[in-house]
Order: structure tokens, then sequence, then C-alpha cells
């Protein structure tokens, strides 16, 4: 597959500003700093997600297009950044946002092809996690458990750590991410484009 070219689209806290639906789209999720913008500027070997010291800055649903061509009028897939959550200042907050937006967009979105779930390798099984994958569990929903901040653990220490997450969450093991390294990047990009030949 060719490089491609990522464009911003639009913000949207409400349904009714979301895209048109068609090409498929990538969610991804994750706990407020667990570091998502990063992941998805590793991704796209570009500074599309805003990274911020203040865990809990995305507020809307971010939509990028990801085009092969530069005057190519559709996207071929959408990356979808959503809002954090469980990071305790603003955890109430954001919570009374999700049934407005979030969990819409979650349930609703008929192209909505992945929704990838990241979680700290470095610290244990939180409740918040639990509550989203069981969330997409009882849904149907295809999902990826993703374990960020790899390159902080030893080889033994973040397979340990891998497969007390899968156990405790009750998951296969999770796929380990290092936006810092690029570590598990071509990994997720296969699975990525797995679901585009469905």
């Amino acid at each position: 597959m060719k490089p491609l070219i990522a464009k911003f689209l639009t913000s949207a806290a409400d349904p009714k500003f979301f895209p048109a639906e068609g090409p498929p789209e990538f969610a991804f999720l994750g706990r407020s700093n667990v570091g998502k913008s990063s992941l998805i500027n590793s991704l796209l070997d570009q500074k599309m997600a805003h990274v911020s010291s203040t865990p809990g800055r995305t507020r809307t649903i971010n939509f990028i297009g990801l085009y092969t061509k530069p005057n190519q009028p559709y996207p071929e897939m959408l990356l979808v950044d959503l809002p954090g959550y469980g990071y305790a200042k603003l955890s109430k907050e954001i919570s009374a946002e999700w049934p407005k937006f979030i969990e819409p967009y979650l349930q609703e979105r008929e192209t909505l092809a992945l929704s990838i779930v990241l979680i700290d390798s470095n610290v244990p099984a939180q409740p918040s996690d639990r509550q989203l994958i069981d969330f997409f569990r009882s849904a149907g929903s295809d999902y990826l458990v993703v374990a960020t901040k790899s390159d902080k653990l030893s080889g033994n220490k973040l397979r340990s750590a891998l497969a007390a997450l899968a156990a405790e969450h009750e998951i296969a093991p999770p796929l380990p991410y290092s936006a810092k390294t690029g570590a598990g990047r071509a990994e997720l990009w296969h699975e990525i484009r797995s679901r585009l030949q469905k």
C-alpha cells in the first residue's frame, strides 16, 4: 500500500456534524493520559493530533481522512480520534458527554470498521478500560486492544505486563506499541488494512 496523505476533516460534538458515511473508519479510544495523540501521529508519521501535557484536551470527535493521491476527492479511510476518559478532573464531565455524541458514534456509525482501545502497558488494569472493552464485547463490535508506551518496559517485564493485562481484561494479549520508537506500527497498520479487505 502506498504512503497515505492525511488531512484533518472536521471536529464534532454532535452527531449531526459527523461527516457523511463513506469509507471505513478506525476509531481510537483510551484514557486521557494513555498517549493517544502521540500514537496517531506516530502511525501517520506526521503531526495531526494535538499532543498536550494536560490530559483530557480532546473534547470532540476528530475525523482525519487518509488519501493515496493529493487531489483524491474521497479518502480511502478515516482515522477517528475520540475524547479520552478516566482523568479525575474531567471524568464526570466527559462521562456526561458520552451519551450525547460518543455512544451514538460507536453504536450507530455503519462505517466504523474497528475500534482501537488504547491501554497503558505501564499501569495495572484499570476499571474504566474494562468498562470500554465490555461495552464493545456486549455490542458485538470489532475492537483491538493496543498497549501504549511499550518502550518503557524491558522485554520480560513487557511480556509479563501484557500477559497480566490480557488476564485481567479477559482478552488476547494486547498489541504493544511505542510512539517513541515506532515498535508495533507495522503490526497495527496490518490490523487496519486487514479490515479494509472485508
